[in-house]
């Protein structure tokens, strides 16, 4: 009885492996004028290897294998191909190039694939594929696409993909002959920041070489015109949203590369010209920590944060131990052999990686963007690394105020001989706060290193501008460089559009030079009777 109930099951599972099969077998044997119409029915067949068929013909993965007939999806590897094949979804072992023939397609038969593509994922599961389904669709923009769309339009039920195809149904009806429709279509992309709606509203208020107008009706025109003045005023205030975001990530950089440098400066007055070449160090442990767990890349910031942070300020704590802790009271003495110490860390870097950049994998969940509409889309990278710089600025400002180090270092800040009266092993709290200045520096480099190449003279790039927002903000002070960091960061970018990203840093640093002539202190100078003094 049971049998008898699986045999329509089977016998219809039998016919549609045998219709796929007789389907690919025509693409092997159609001629090139009939490949069109072989394809097309490749499409028809209903069945889920279909797609795969359809992908690797667009990629120009499908072949024959000319001994056995068979058609198969081949991957290139070294002086051969890795097989797959098609109807049983095995591998096929592997074949020279003169071993397999590719089935070819033109352009105009590619574009008919990625349409045929589109119509089969219309009807899929997941959104994601639904929405590159009517994306597609849209940008063929023919009859027949429309016709799937109108047809899709009252079943689907997710959100994006419904708004998607709204508009692509809106972009079909401006070309309608019916005014009214047009109106209408227009009056439905209002507020639509989507380039592809941009670019079909332009077209309406075009003019032609002799003169007339691409849309002949005025009121569909003054409708088109009206429309596209609202999205100019749109699109401003998302570049100045984009523009914002921007600079609040290279504030956020420059909180990281200067908070560090705030903490040694602001505490010890020295003014330590290798605090770049912590910050390299830094990246160059992210470097070599996804060398050593290239199967976890994912992961390997997670190891390279407190590597790179230990590193840096253990190599902090052996400057300030062997050569500083000599040179207190002495500024520039101290600029001087700093300044050595960057060079012979360069060297360092130089003898052991080449002077080559090199480049650091960044994570699959920093990689990539989000759209937030069709005129603006944030990077993850830059977002992290807003919030990686504001987690280090909580995490130390904890530091500073909640432990019994950071009780001591504000009180060597304030009054360093009172501080020594009183008990506080002043020469140990200079060797500690150093090691923490510099192993934020080294935490500030694995964030440049998400940012740019890793090289010998990255943090050359830094120095400067760390410099700036520390006496910008205020000696010592750590929310002083947090919105020193952000300022300096925000107003760079948004001049840059202005003059250029050489001469809008000239500004920036003309305009310190005068704020400083009129708050020597900075925005938030340090409080304390060594300050005072």
């Amino acid at each position: 009885m049971i049998g008898c109930l699986l045999i329509p099951a089977l016998v219809k599972a039998e016919s549609e492996s045998t219709a796929f099969g007789n389907a690919l077998s025509r693409l092997k044997d159609a001629p090139t004028a009939d490949l069109p119409e072989a394809i097309e029915r490749l499409a028809t067949v209903d069945d889920p290897r279909v797609l795969a068929a359809l992908n690797a013909l667009l990629e120009n993965r499908l072949y024959v294998v000319k001994g056995s007939g068979r058609i198969v999806s081949a991957t290139t590897t070294g002086d051969g191909f890795d097989l797959t094949d098609l109807e049983s979804g095995q591998s096929a072992g592997s074949a020279g190039r003169f071993d397999i023939k590719k089935i070819a397609i033109n352009n105009t038969l590619r574009n008919a694939v990625k349409r045929l593509i589109a119509r089969r994922e219309l009807g899929a599961e997941d959104a994601g594929q639904r929405l590159q389904a009517v994306q597609a669709l849209t940008e063929q923009a023919d009859v027949e696409s429309t016709s799937l769309l109108r047809a899709r339009y009252p079943l689907e039920k997710d959100a994006a993909v419904r708004t998607a195809i709204g508009t692509a149904l809106a972009l079909a009806d401006i070309g309608s002959a019916d005014k009214a429709t047009r109106l209408q279509a227009i009056r439905a992309l209002e507020g639509n920041l989507d380039q592809q709606v941009r670019n079909k509203l332009a077209e309406l208020v075009e003019t032609r070489e002799d003169g007339s107008f691409v849309e002949p009706d005025a009121d569909v025109r003054n409708l088109a015109a009206a429309v596209i003045s609202n999205l100019e005023l749109k699109l401003q205030l998302n570049h100045l949203a984009e523009t914002l975001f921007f600079g609040l990530s290279l504030g956020a950089v420059l909180l990281l590369a200067a908070i560090g440098l705030a903490i040694t400066f602001g505490v010890m007055g020295v003014i330590n010209m290798a605090h770049g070449e912590l910050m390299m160090l830094g990246a160059y442990t992210t470097y070599v920590v996804q060398l050593l767990m290239p199967e976890h890349l994912d992961w390997s910031l997670f190891v390279a944060i407190p590597a790179a942070f230990v590193l840096s300020g253990l190599v902090g704590i052996g400057i300030e131990r062997g050569i500083i802790r000599f040179l207190y009271g002495r500024p520039l003495e101290t600029l001087l052999a700093t300044f050595g110490v960057s060079l012979f860390l360069q060297q360092v870097v130089r003898s052991i990686f080449s002077p080559l950049n090199r480049s650091v994998a960044t994570p699959s969940w920093m990689s990539g963007s989000v759209e937030i509409n069709g005129a603006l889309s944030l990077t993850l990278n830059r977002f992290y690394i807003i919030v990686f710089g504001l987690l280090v600025f909580w995490a130390l400002l904890a530091i500073l105020k909640k432990t019994r180090l950071g009780l001591e270092v504000r009180a060597v800040a304030q009054n360093r001989s009172m501080a020594k009266a009183m008990g506080i092993r002043t020469d140990r709290v200079d060797a500690m706060t150093f090691g923490l200045g510099s192993g934020v520096a080294g935490v500030a480099g694995v964030a440049l290193s998400q940012l740019t190449n890793v090289g010998p003279n990255l943090g050359q790039a830094y120095i400067v501008d760390s410099f700036m927002v520390v006496v910008f903000g205020g000696v010592g002070n750590l929310w002083g460089t947090l919105v020193g960091g952000m300022t300096l960061g925000v107003a760079n970018k948004i001049l840059e559009p202005f003059a250029g990203a050489v001469l809008a840093k000239i500004l920036i640093l003309i305009f310190i030079i005068v704020f400083i002539q009129k708050r020597p202190r900075g925005l938030f100078p340090q409080k304390g009777r060594a300050a005072e003094g």
